[in-house]
């Protein structure tokens, strides 16, 4: 029953909200409204920055495996030090710019313009969604919720599996171009527009409730999701790309 309780996203577990501390200011859409633009900020600039020294021809492939790898320790070190979010969350949102503007400009590359197709891809889910949720033409009851736990923690696993086999040589499914390869990548993208219906249903509840420090998890919650869809969506356009 617990798990029911609880989102896909991990940052939006029940563990970041118990707080036995009381607060005179409490958490709101807007303060995480306007966070959250300062962190897409930050993504958008260190992107436009990797973009142009890719652009001059220099190596950004340590840039890629670095910003990926920083953004998974800061997740681990935020999951544990909570209260170290205000910094830490802006400094995930810069690994990930590094991550981002790394796989953009390979895409861009090979596919002009496809980035920024996966960018308004990516905006217009968010708002469906977002709209999807407000009007209550979806609502998220706890089989819905369970599902989705279910199968983003199993897409993550997959992922996770493909990762460690390359170490071994051995190239899985995940990456190839195969119809396969594009259905599992289509269904991944599915349910991280999902999992934003999770993250919009636990703000809701917790907001003018929690405490004000907590906007910086919730930031940290929805960055996770759209970074993740973002990925997804430019992904799979690029294997479409491939394909036709």
């Amino acid at each position: 029953m617990v798990l029911l309780n609880q989102t896909s996203n991990p940052a939006f577990s029940n563990y970041f909200w118990d707080d036995n501390k009381s607060s005179s200011n409490k958490m709101t859409v807007s303060g995480i409204f306007y966070k959250s633009i300062f962190c897409i900020l930050l993504i958008a600039i260190i992107t436009v920055g990797i973009w142009k020294l890719y652009s001059e021809g220099n190596s950004i492939k340590w840039y890629i495996s670095g910003g990926m790898l920083s953004a998974i320790i800061i997740s681990i070190v935020i999951s544990v030090r909570q209260h170290w979010a205000s910094f830490l969350v802006p400094l995930y949102a810069i690994a990930k710019g590094f991550f981002l503007g790394g796989i953009s400009s390979y895409a861009h590359a090979k596919f002009p313009n496809l980035p920024y197709q996966a960018i308004g891809v990516t905006i217009i889910t968010f708002i469906t969604v977002l709209l999807l949720y407000q009007t209550r033409l979806i609502v998220v009851s706890k089989k819905i919720r369970s599902i989705i736990i279910t199968a983003c923690a199993s897409i993550f696993l997959v992922y996770i599996i493909s990762w460690i086999l390359g170490f071994f040589g051995i190239k899985s499914f995940v990456w190839g171009t195969s119809w396969v390869a594009i259905l599992f990548n289509f269904v991944a993208a599915i349910f991280a527009s999902l999992s934003l219906l999770l993250d919009f249903d636990y703000i809701e509840k917790q907001k003018n409730k929690a405490p004000k420090s907590k906007e910086w998890i919730a930031t940290w919650g929805l960055l996770v999701s759209l970074v993740w869809l973002y990925a997804e969506t430019l992904r799979l356009m690029k294997k479409l790309a491939i394909r036709f």
